[in-house]
């Protein structure tokens, strides 16, 4: 962790030196801005009866005021781009130290009916999402919901390639997401994209030349008003003939430049942001395929983008009263940027959302690999693809403070069953977190909180936390022999590393002990691999009936009338329960 946060805190420093250099230029540029004003002023009116003299103190100082307003704006750029990579590190330094609260949870993608999230934590505060994500973008954001909980075990060794290459980037990185930063973004992609799937060009073809001819005419009727050569009049009769041949397509023009406006600021970050990977120089062959979907046109998609957001800021021109009037009259500006559009879109509506799941990618690229930085001490799982299981040293939960947290040793062989008994907050339901986290992280191409480990990927599916449901008039009990049936089923097509946390407890004891027992009996017949928690210890003696079977427990014991937990697990079953002694201590019974 030293050399992480070594380098938020030198980072956090250099742009706080840079962001005050800044500021002090910014702060002199409008100083000078002033004092060439105050210069100006007085020697435009010295020269006023000097045609030619007048006119050269008012261009050289329309000039060198434009000039300084020029790079008043590119340094005000530049330090909140220092602000936004101040705040970045700053929070990189607080989740080192723990503190990670602020960050989004997530939530929107709880689900109590998938897999596994519901049951680990995955989404909510205080949550491995939360603790991991740095996306920019809402479509980056779900594209990381969608990794950690797609169930994936394909190609994990090449999503390792791309976490460990962008790991080595921390720069980069942090540069990017600043980007992303910079321009606020309401409007989601996938409203952006089927807006443009579904739009409809209301123009007639003509309009391809018809704005440029008439704009050609009302310059040369401008310049020859100027010269005294035709009346105005026929400059306003002119005028107003643009007006009416606008005024048809007033009401659909309108409308499209709402719609416009709600996506001109996702295009302007956008842009910048598929410039930075663009530029980017990868190894990894699965980052490699994404990037090619953006170099594949004859354009760059950057500045394809860039185009489109530069025709989307010359179509809120019309937002000025005075100019919207003026431009539509004289050179139907409307309709101009409407064809633009409408040609854009043509061109490129079937490329945009390939454009737009590339930066999606990269943003959850960035949040995984961002992780595998933080935390050096963690370590890629080797692959096996040949030999089943799973065999880790020192495998702990990444959320817990390595000071005080408790590592234990994991193995398991294929088709075997691991039945783990232990006493009350003896740690039997965070081992359980933990392992199904590490496989999570595994299959995602993260590295692990563990010393070594290897596995064999499997894809995983839990049943700990299940609640009963009044909108849905379920019981407890019910709900959870829907989430049995549910596990059944998908073993039928798939294989899966179950994870049982004390099931049907939701019937009495000796209903609970012959059922668990026939559905452990279940699993192992179908060839399962897994662990399921229990307080029944009458279930480890299944043990002595299938070899599949092995019992585990966590110990605990009372010393000078206090709990004493090692959290460490240990073969075989345990002996010490601690809920009456509790009871007693606190004074109950």
């Amino acid at each position: 962790m030293s050399k992480p946060l070594s380098f938020y805190q030198e980072e956090k420093s250099k742009f706080e030196q840079q962001r005050d250099q800044l500021r002090k230029k910014s702060n002199l540029y409008s100083i000078l801005r002033i004092i060439l004003f105050l210069i100006v002023l007085p020697a435009a009116y010295l020269s006023y009866d000097e045609t030619r003299l007048f006119l050269g103190v008012l261009a050289t100082g329309f000039t060198g005021f434009m000039i300084m307003v020029i790079k008043h704006q590119s340094l005000r750029t530049q330090r909140i781009l220092s602000e936004h990579l101040i705040a970045i590190n700053s929070i990189e330094i607080d989740a080192l130290n723990g503190k990670y609260d602020s960050l989004p949870t997530g939530s929107e993608f709880t689900d109590p009916h998938h897999y596994f999230s519901n049951d680990v934590d995955l989404f909510g505060n205080g949550s491995f999402f939360q603790y991991i994500n740095r996306t920019a973008t809402s479509s980056g954001r779900r594209s990381l919901a969608r990794i950690l909980t797609s169930n994936d075990i394909e190609d994990i060794a090449a999503k390792q390639e791309v976490i460990k290459e962008l790991s080595e980037m921390p720069q980069w990185r942090q540069r990017y997401l600043a980007l992303a930063k910079m321009v606020k973004t309401e409007t989601d992609h996938k409203i952006i994209v089927s807006w443009i799937h579904n739009y409809k060009s209301f123009l007639p073809s003509l309009m391809k030349y018809l704005p440029m001819l008439f704009s050609l005419i009302s310059l040369v009727l401008l310049l020859l008003v100027s010269l005294g050569q035709i009346s105005f009049f026929l400059l306003a009769g002119w005028f107003f003939v643009g007006l009416l041949i606008t005024l048809p397509y007033f009401k659909r023009v309108n409308h499209l430049y709402l719609e416009a406006g709600q996506i001109k600021h996702t295009f302007k970050q956008y842009h910048t942001l598929l410039n930075e990977i663009e530029n980017l120089k990868l190894k990894a062959s699965f980052a490699i395929k994404q990037q090619d979907k953006i170099q594949s046109s004859n354009k760059k998609a950057s500045l394809i983008f860039k185009e489109f957001s530069k025709i989307l800021d010359a179509f809120d021109q019309r937002n000025n009263m005075l100019f919207g009037i003026l431009g539509n009259g004289l050179f139907l500006w409307d309709l101009r940027q409407t064809y633009k559009i409408d040609k854009w879109i043509s061109v490129y509506q079937n490329q945009v959302e390939n454009w737009f799941d590339v930066i999606s990618y990269f943003d959850a690229q960035i949040s995984l690999s961002n992780y595998a930085y933080n935390h050096t001490d963690h370590h890629f799982p080797e692959i096996k693809l040949k030999e089943y299981g799973i065999s880790a040293e020192m495998l702990g939960h990444p959320l817990l403070d390595k000071e005080v947290r408790i590592d234990n040793d994991f193995s398991i062989a294929e088709k075997d069953f691991q039945i783990i008994t232990g006493a009350n907050m003896a740690g039997k339901s965070t081992f359980l977190r933990t392992i199904s986290l590490s496989l999570i992280m595994s299959n995602s191409g993260l590295p692990v909180c563990a010393k070594k480990m290897s596995y064999s990927p499997i894809k995983l599916i839990t049943s700990m936390r299940t609640t009963d449901s009044l909108a849905e008039e379920s019981s407890y009990f019910y709900a959870e022999i829907v989430r049995l049936r549910f596990i059944v089923d998908q073993m039928k097509d798939d294989k899966y590393f179950i994870i049982l946390d004390e099931i049907l407890k939701g019937t009495n004891s000796k209903d609970k002990a012959i059922g668990s027992k026939k559905f452990v009996e279940k699993l192992v017949k179908s060839g399962s691999t897994g662990i399921i928690a229990t307080h029944d210890l009458s279930l480890c003696d299944i043990e002595q009936e299938y070899p599949q079977i092995h019992n585990k427990y966590f110990d605990a014991k009372i010393n000078n009338e206090e709990l004493v937990f090692d959290y460490k697990l240990k073969a075989g079953i345990c002996t010490n329960m601690n809920a009456s002694f509790l009871l007693k201590k606190m004074e109950i019974i």
